[in-house]
C-alpha cells in the first residue's frame, strides 16, 4: 500500500473523530481505547464519534519567533480550543489578524495543507481553525 494511500486511510487523520464513553459519555480527542475517567469499566464501550468542528477560543498566543518551516507564516496564531462537544484542542487559527483574535470567539475547523516532505515528498494535510 502505498504511503499516502495509508494516511488517508486513518480516519482522524483527516477527520476530527474522537471517542464518547459508553460508561460516562465522556467525549476524547484524539480518540482513545480508555476513557481517562471512568478506566477499565470503558473497556469495549468505546464510541467513535465525529466532532461537528465548530468551538470557542479559550486562550491563544501570538508567535513572533517561528521555527524555520514556519518563517514564512509568522507571525500566526496558536489557540486552545474548546469544541462545542467539550473537548479541547490546540490548533493555528487563519483567515484572521492576530490583532482581530478575542477569547470567546466562536471558530471552525477547516483542512489546510500542513507541510511537505522534500519537493516531491507526501503532503500532510489536517485541521486548523478560522473565525465562524
Amino acid at each position: 500500500m502505498a504511503i499516502p494511500r495509508f494516511w488517508r486511510e486513518i480516519q482522524s487523520r483527516y477527520n476530527l473523530i474522537g471517542t464518547k464513553c459508553g460508561s460516562c459519555g465522556k467525549v476524547d480527542f484524539p480518540p482513545r481505547a480508555v476513557c481517562p475517567t471512568c478506566g477499565r469499566r470503558s473497556v469495549g464501550k468505546m464510541q467513535r464519534v465525529q466532532l461537528k468542528g465548530k468551538g470557542t477560543v479559550v486562550t491563544y498566543t501570538v508567535i513572533h519567533d517561528a521555527p524555520a518551516q514556519f518563517e514564512m507564516q509568522k507571525p500566526y496564531v496558536m489557540a486552545i480550543v474548546q469544541m462545542d462537544e467539550g473537548v479541547r484542542l490546540t490548533s493555528q487559527l487563519i483567515d484572521v489578524k492576530s490583532e482581530d483574535v478575542k477569547i470567546g470567539m466562536k471558530v471552525q475547523a477547516t483542512f489546510r495543507k500542513l507541510g511537505q516532505e522534500g519537493d516531491a515528498g507526501v503532503i500532510h494535510y489536517g485541521y486548523k481553525f478560522r473565525p465562524a
